[in-house]
């Protein structure tokens, strides 16, 4: 028996285990796919167990993707970039991150939302690993301009320089959560990625003042539970085009699939048991 697990802090109802597993499960491989939560004083002591043989590797969710960077042996250059790990890979006790956000939300914008971000221009909520994994496959998309709103404003002011250091190529810039911003930002807005946290669990909140949402928008919000949200609603009521989280969550697991086990990861599986843990409301942490 092999072991895999997602690794974050509370991951109270984490989807990661019921479609990984039914995706373990599918292809009849013998290994078993478990909730590691740990907290933040812990997180070297977790990562270690990573190098055991009987351990494949593991996800890395809220809040621990950048601080485990410095825990592993090697980064890959998309990880690197995004300063974000959200896969690990134990290869005979040497642990190798990844970041599978960036593919699977550029993966789900383009497959499931039917858009092509070259030459639109984004505005980002959040600066989290997530907003980092958005705004380098924009940036790789080509996107016209990317603008990152966050309530700490320097995060997002880091965020911004750090892909413009890294030699962004088109404007990157960052705004305080203030409703001016968002006046601003809206009007020079194709795209609105919402990579907070704040419409997750019981608590449904938006990024933004929803009145401001227009028909031209189109909204992808990558909270998956619950599918309905204020930010959904507004963006129907508008008329606006809107995407769900679920696509990027599903196809990033497929991506951490086929790194741990080299097999292709059977994604009809994966949604079919993603979308029985919403329903079931089993999932609430973004991964």
């Amino acid at each position: 028996m092999k072991y895999l697990g997602v690794i974050g802090y509370p991951l109270t109802r984490s989807l990661s285990p019921a479609f990984q597993q039914a995706a373990l499960d599918a292809l009849r491989l013998d290994i078993l796919y478990e909730a590691w939560p740990t907290p933040a004083d812990g997180l070297q002591t977790r990562v270690t167990t990573l190098r055991s043989p009987t351990v494949l590797g593991a996800n890395v969710t809220i809040p621990h993707k950048e601080a485990v960077m410095a825990m592993l042996d090697e980064v890959d250059e998309v990880a690197g970039r995004i300063r974000a790990v959200n896969t690990i890979v134990n290869r005979e006790g040497r642990l190798f991150g990844y970041n599978t956000d960036l593919q699977g939300l550029m993966r789900a914008l383009r497959q499931d939302g039917g858009f092509e971000p070259v030459g639109r221009r984004v505005v980002i909520a959040g600066a989290g690993g997530a907003a980092r994994a958005a705004v380098a496959g924009l940036l790789d998309a080509g996107a016209a301009s990317v603008t990152v709103i966050n309530r700490t404003l320097a995060r997002a002011v880091s965020l911004a320089k750090d892909f413009r250091d890294g030699g962004a190529k088109i404007p990157v810039g960052a705004m305080p959560d203030e409703r001016r911003s968002w006046e601003f930002a809206m009007r020079h807005c194709d795209l609105l990625i919402n990579c907070t946290p704040v419409a997750s669990g019981d608590s449904i909140q938006s990024p933004l003042p929803l009145e401001l949402i227009e028909k031209r928008h189109f909204v992808f919000d990558l909270i998956y539970d619950p599918a309905e949200t204020s930010l959904r609603a507004a963006a129907k009521g508008a008329g606006a085009e809107f995407l769900g989280g679920l696509p990027m969550l599903v196809y990033q697991g497929a991506a951490s699939f086929e790194l741990w086990t080299g097999r292709e990861a059977p994604v009809d599986v994966m949604f079919a048991a993603a979308r029985s843990g919403v329903e079931a409301g089993v999932g609430k942490e973004r991964k």
